[in-house]
């Protein structure tokens, strides 16, 4: 049986502009692979309602699951709640749950309960919490949508919380071998190795560094043993 397929939707004007560097998509890609979910896409859209509402529906129907990171805060372009329910076709509403554990936080932190901050006390018709321990503005699951924060401290955290909820398939293992020779003198023998193993995934990712250059080879599957048999075999037809 196949692993779970998985897509990304990274939200935000600040990433499109440059101004923000996303670091969301490196770390859920590495703890994707960790449970057995193959993230197949990855999708940056702006701060747009039907944007998000479009990539949202066609990752949800491409994938098992997708998740969204940015825009549930209490400004007036944290849009990502409305999308999301809209694409989903559920109403959007305050939840007691969500607005029990805010009014909880802000208690405590001796804040009011304003108009803004109520905003992230909206929730999608039938999802679940994803708690968030680090700013306690949950984020939800609503179909095979998961939707976070996009500050990546708290996105990590919900990420955390979220995956053990979720049914993983085989996590894929992964050896590299540096290969001090260009592209274009390893593509061939590559190629074979890569027919020779249809089960694995190997990838050429060349560097040139201090006047050298060369590739680093990634191989990478379910199976260990298959992992480390090809390897082998990559070893002594570029032997060091």
């Amino acid at each position: 049986m196949s692993n779970p397929t998985a897509a990304i939707l990274v939200i935000g004007d600040e990433i499109l502009s440059g101004r923000t560097r996303d670091s969301n998509l490196h770390f859920l890609a590495q703890e994707l692979a960790r449970v057995g979910i193959d993230l197949a896409e990855a999708r940056i859209v702006a701060d747009r309602h039907d944007g998000i509402v479009e990539a949202v529906r066609a990752l949800s129907a491409a994938c098992d699951h997708v998740f969204t990171s940015g825009g549930i805060g209490p400004t007036h372009d944290d849009i990502t709640a409305d999308a999301v329910a809209e694409a989903m076709g559920v109403p959007l509403g305050v939840r007691a749950d969500a607005l029990a554990v805010l009014q909880a936080h802000y208690d405590r932190m001796g804040v009011e309960m304003n108009e803004a901050r109520l905003r992230m006390a909206r929730i999608p018709e039938g999802a679940a919490l994803i708690e968030n321990p680090v700013s306690a503005a949950p984020g939800f699951s609503v179909g095979n949508v998961h939707v976070m924060a996009g500050v990546p401290r708290i996105f990590e955290a919900m990420v955390a919380g979220l995956l053990p909820r979720i049914t993983g398939g085989t996590p894929l293992l992964s050896q590299s071998y540096r290969i001090l020779r260009g592209e274009g003198e390893i593509a061939g023998p590559l190629a074979g190795l890569a027919q020779e193993f249809p089960d694995l995934l190997m990838g050429s990712y060349p560097f040139q560094s201090g006047g050298a250059y060369g590739a680093n080879i990634v191989i990478r599957g379910a199976d260990g043993a298959r992992v480390h048999e090809a390897m082998t075999r990559l070893a002594a037809i570029f032997p060091e």
